[in-house]
């Protein structure tokens, strides 16, 4: 899958690509070494779990360094008054009567579960380029879609979000 990456998001992917290389490989091969020296391999679980930290640092820089070969860069900047890219955006859902406030994110920074949504989403791809006020259809498929109003957009800027695992 092609991701959508911001200048920001590529600069903090180099940086763990850079530190996954330079600290925890060597800390990892230093693991396996120490765990290897105490002898016999066939029941040394210490080296086993320093194999499979080993590889799972390698499988993390790989799928890392894909995912920068691949991407394309979108920009982050949006007008002062319309929904952007980092956010925070307080909706009305009609159908529920309820306000939910999101942070709209590219898709490696999502996480449903502290309601930072990724552009890429339906209710990312409604809300983006809109403005206060503004009631905004948001497909989910061809079937079903439903209405949001924008209360509010507050513009916090990128933050140290974590990007997601594989």
């Amino acid at each position: 899958m092609k991701e959508k990456l911001t200048k920001k998001d590529v600069e903090k992917i180099e940086q763990e690509i850079e530190h996954r290389k330079l600290v925890i490989r060597k800390e990892a091969i230093e693991a396996v070494k120490e765990a290897r020296a105490q002898g016999d391999l066939s029941e040394n679980f210490e080296y086993y779990a320093a194999k499979k930290h080993k590889n799972q640092n390698e499988s993390r820089i790989r799928y890392l360094e894909n995912m920068l070969k691949t991407a394309t860069i979108i920009s982050d900047s949006s007008k002062e008054d319309e929904v952007g890219m980092d956010d925070v955006v307080e909706v009305y859902f009609e159908e529920e009567d309820e306000v939910e406030t999101y942070k709209l994110v590219t898709s490696i920074r999502g996480n449903s579960m502290e309601n930072r949504i990724s552009i890429e989403s339906p209710i990312g791809k409604a809300l983006k380029g809109h403005k206060v006020g503004d009631r905004v259809e948001v497909k989910v498929n061809d079937q079903y879609s439903y209405f949001l109003e924008i209360r509010s957009i507050c513009k916090t800027g990128s933050e140290d979000e974590e990007i997601r695992g594989f």
